[in-house]
């Protein structure tokens, strides 16, 4: 039994496995009873969450220094300072080299107490793997002595594994221009550095997660266009939600890249995946170069699916305003996805969910109902992010996961 639980009285699973990977969903600092063992206390917060992460994993087989990538969503409106949770995560993960960390600040937690849950993704054995590599950036003095390694992971490589943690370009460069466009072409050039010092290149990404602030059209498609031109057809699947907290001050956008490399006889070599397309699934208002279903290494990657028109790509919204209607009609497009490879929800190991709340416990509970659902009445290992808008006044989810592959390699 785990020695851990959401706060829910329905069945859910805390860990999937999907190809050679183990994925935990939002881990916090819960008990066995699915409570807060330390609110108000960030620290202790991430401490418990990264404890219970252990747990997780060791029932799989695995152990913290089996994780490549954390990704943790921190509750802040803007004065947490980001780098005492970098610290806190690096600390308590340990490793050398760190595992990939992305910290996002966010305006709400799932659950009353909360203040942070951390997400991960494993592979046992990865650090003695040939063609781990890694670039690593320097704690600034200012920071440093709340890290125990005086080194952050920049892009990572375990193995076939890529990891570039989410950046913002007020956080690589002193002179960051204010204009987001200007900004995702410094975090898109970087992510470019970073990967080819990896031995790969943009084409390589399964999966790319962005942040930004707006909730108009005009607002997301100069960014959208500014990331897009660093992928190829056919690029990756992809996550791009509005956020309404980011750190550093003046930073406008937070890009970060997932994906796979292989290397074969001495040489890189770019790993041929499968995508499906279903026809009645809908496609972007602007050209872009993304999938909407990415098939490789036993795993199954779905792009960010939101209640646009089905088998269109004029962008609009159905059941405006309804985050009920709206989630059952998202998680029928994941469905239709998963189907095409011949997979079901069933076969989730990772959920993420972003969904717009009042901040109410019951309404995430009314959500977590929702979904539990559309997943056969057990719930895959889930990430809630609930927000206080999403893309327009008319949207209120986006939802992507990562499924088991059924043995196609």
């Amino acid at each position: 039994m785990p020695t851990w639980k959401l706060p829910l009285d329905r069945p859910h699973r805390i860990a999937g496995r999907a190809g050679d990977y183990l994925f935990v969903g939002g881990a916090g600092d819960f008990d066995d009873a699915g409570g807060i063992r330390s609110p108000g206390d960030l620290a202790a917060q991430v401490a418990g969450a990264l404890g219970n992460i252990a747990a997780a994993l060791d029932s799989e087989g695995c152990s913290l220094t089996d994780v490549i990538r954390l990704k943790a969503f921190y509750l802040s409106d803007g004065s947490v300072d980001e780098w005492s949770v970098l610290a806190a995560i690096s600390n308590a993960a340990g490793g050398d080299p760190p595992p990939a960390i992305t910290a996002n600040p966010v305006p709400m937690q799932p659950w009353p107490g909360q203040l942070v849950q951390i997400q991960a993704i494993a592979s046992k054995g990865w650090r003695e793997h040939p063609q781990t590599r890694a670039v690593l950036d320097d704690v600034p003095a200012a920071h440093r002595a709340g890290f125990a390694h005086p080194k952050l992971t920049a892009g990572l490589r375990a193995g076939e594994f890529l990891a570039v943690p989410g950046r913002t370009a007020p956080g690589i460069v002193d002179d960051a221009p204010t204009d987001p466009v200007g900004q995702t072409d410094i975090v898109m050039d970087r992510m470019g550095r970073v990967l080819a010092e990896l031995g790969a290149g943009f084409q390589d990404a399964i999966k790319m997660e962005g942040y930004y602030f707006g909730s108009t059209y005009d607002e997301w498609a100069p960014l959208a266009e500014a990331r897009a031109r660093r992928f190829a057809e056919p690029g990756p699947v992809a996550t791009v939600v509005p956020c309404h907290v980011l750190q550093p001050e003046g930073a406008r956008t937070k890009v970060e890249v997932l994906g796979l490399r292989d290397h074969w006889n001495g040489f890189d070599k770019y790993i041929p995946r499968e995508d499906r397309w279903p026809a009645q699934v809908w496609d972007w208002p602007i050209p872009l170069p993304y999938r909407q279903g990415i098939r490789l290494r036993d795993m199954i990657w779905t792009g960010g699916q939101v209640p646009y028109e089905p088998d269109a790509n004029r962008g609009r919204t159905v059941f405006a305003g309804d985050v009920h209607r709206q989630t059952l009609f998202t998680m029928r497009i994941v469905e239709d996805i998963l189907r095409a490879f011949d997979a079901t929800t069933s076969d989730l190991a990772l959920l993420v969910c972003y969904f717009t709340s009042d901040g109410s416990e019951a309404s995430v509970r009314a959500f977590v109902e929702l979904i539990a659902a559309c997943s056969g009445g057990v719930l895959p290992p889930i990430t809630l992010v609930p927000q206080p808008g999403m893309h327009d006044d008319e949207m209120r989810v986006e939802i992507w996961g990562v499924a088991a592959g059924h043995g196609r390699r």
